[in-house]
């Protein structure tokens, strides 16, 4: 049965950089060894994440590239797609978009802003999951 996670941005470093969040699961993923394409909302996050996987953990390198910079982007653990790029799904996906992605996939993490009044597409989402028969979770971040 596939999944989708919704974690809730809560905590205050989260509030202040959203993209935090996406990094912690990027790194939980790849920690696992689960291949991970993060669909980014537009080309400027997906710089902006790019960025901030470099930088994020001056410990640990988590291995990314952005989809359709590069010919083996199919060996990047981390992979970013923004709208423009067709890239191909993997098990495991964060979606960052308006749209739940369709498509075959194990897994899906979606980001929940957190202001309220930006919450409206992910309820739509949950409804949508649901009526696919995914199993539903939820986490405060």
């Amino acid at each position: 049965m596939p999944r989708a996670d919704f974690y809730l941005i809560d905590k205050p470093r989260f509030r202040a950089q959203p993209l935090l969040l996406v990094c912690e699961l990027a790194r939980k993923a790849h920690a696992s060894g689960q291949p991970t394409l993060i669909l980014a909302r537009d080309q400027a996050q997906a710089e902006a994440l790019d960025d901030l996987l470099w930088a994020f953990d001056p410990d640990e390198y988590l291995p990314h590239q952005i989809a359709g910079q590069d010919e083996d982007e199919d060996e990047a653990p981390i992979l970013i797609a923004p709208p423009e790029i067709d890239a191909p799904l993997r098990p495991l996906l964060i979606n960052l978009r308006d749209a739940p992605p369709q498509g075959a996939f194990e897994r899906v993490l979606e980001v929940v802003p957190a202001d309220p009044a930006a919450r409206g597409p992910l309820r739509a989402r949950w409804k949508h999951y649901q009526a696919q028969g995914f199993d539903l979770r939820k986490y405060d971040m």
